[in-house]
């Protein structure tokens, strides 16, 4: 993203950020994923930083850029190998929901609280027996009085035990099928029913707040609907290019990160007399990588320039998302493999990266049903 338009302001951002991971994020990272939670000071600092909501307006409180800006995020993030602080989720993900389909007063209420770090965001879509098909939803809301009445269970919710705000998609007319999705707000502080299970183990982001959540007859105002009743599936879907442009970008930040960690190490690391890096074996592992990872980063910052100008479409989006996903599962496996037994050390950075990079290729949609989008386009 350096060299995109704006790459001066780009570059003070991209120097902001750094500073404010350094300092608020990198000594806390081993204790959080310990506990398997960050702690809730640090997105109120986030917000004062100004690092919440960076594309949303500023009449709303955010920061008044684009897509470009959080990908600078989501890069930096990947730099230091803490994806598991969720910001861009929160940014890129669950504000633009309310700033496409919300009221002028649901924008007003939550977006200058979600920049604030007021307010945490997530999402609410998968369910124990409906992932990636999501027209398989159970969880329902049905008109109650001038209301609505939520029952459902969703499961894998990231930032699930810290969220303040959840959107959540619920079917409002099951014989509708994809037509009768509609989507949610949940306040959790207000929703009385709402409860958060327990904090999901995973095998990798282990300080990501990923949860079980549960809607018990949850009495909702009228004002809860996002946008217009029965459009949920179709917001869904327009969102989701972006989400996935997300995990793309963030892959090849970490195949980048996964490159420069390895090259340090081999180039330090005595073996048979020489260094790792003498050795045509690890010179050749690490130019394939780099190579993959230079074509990535071209490809995605196409795709974020077309996202920009509002012309990514559905196939691309699910490109991004597919390759980089599945080429840093590739290319973390064989960088770890070169640290030898150490790379199976968790206090070794490229243990967290191999184990953390699994999650691409699951969600946002499974590189099956990626697959599937790609192969309608032809």
């Amino acid at each position: 993203m350096d060299d995109m338009a704006g790459g001066s302001e780009l570059d003070y951002l991209r120097s902001s950020i750094r500073r404010f991971l350094e300092r608020e994020v990198v000594p806390h990272r081993d204790r959080w994923r310990r506990e398997g939670c960050v702690d809730r000071a640090v997105w109120s600092a986030a917000g004062a930083a100004g690092l919440l909501c960076l594309a949303i307006p500023e009449q709303y409180g955010g920061g008044g850029g684009t897509f470009r800006h959080e990908a600078v995020l989501i890069e930096e993030l990947a730099r230091i190998g803490f994806g598991d602080l969720a910001l861009s989720l929160h940014n890129a993900i669950v504000a633009p929901y309310i700033l496409h389909y919300g009221t002028e007063a649901q924008r007003l209420h939550y977006l200058p609280a979600m920049a604030r770090g007021d307010m945490v965001g997530a999402i609410a879509m998968t369910e124990p027996g409906a992932g990636s098909d999501l027209k398989s939803m159970r969880t329902t809301a049905r008109r109650d009085g001038n209301g609505w009445t939520l029952r459902g269970q969703k499961t894998f919710i990231s930032n699930g035990q810290l969220a303040d705000l959840v959107i959540v998609a619920a079917k409002t007319d099951a014989e509708a099928g994809a037509r009768g999705v509609s989507l949610f707000i949940v306040e959790a502080a207000k929703a009385q029913g709402f409860r958060r299970g327990r904090n999901l183990e995973k095998i990798g982001r282990h300080a990501q707040d990923t949860s079980e959540l549960f809607f018990d007859d949850v009495k909702l105002p009228a004002d809860a609907l996002l946008g217009a009743e029965g459009r949920g599936f179709h917001q869904l879907m327009s969102q989701l290019p972006q989400e996935r442009l997300v995990i793309g970008v963030g892959s090849v930040a970490a195949m980048e990160t996964a490159i420069a960690e390895t090259l340090r190490y081999v180039r330090e690391r005595q073996a048979f007399g020489q260094s790792l890096f003498d050795f045509q074996n690890t010179r050749f592992v690490l130019a394939e990588a780099k190579t993959q990872a230079t074509i990535g980063r071209v490809f995605m910052d196409w795709c974020v320039e077309r996202l920009v100008a509002g012309e990514l479409d559905a196939a691309t989006a699910a490109m991004s998302k597919w390759w980089g996903s599945q080429t840093l599962c590739e290319i973390a496996d064989r960088c770890l493999q070169l640290f030898g037994g150490y790379g199976y050390m968790a206090e070794y950075p490229i243990a967290h990266l191999w184990a953390d990079a699994r999650i691409g290729m699951i969600y946002g949609g499974s590189n099956e049903i990626m697959k599937e989008l790609i192969a309608r386009s032809l």
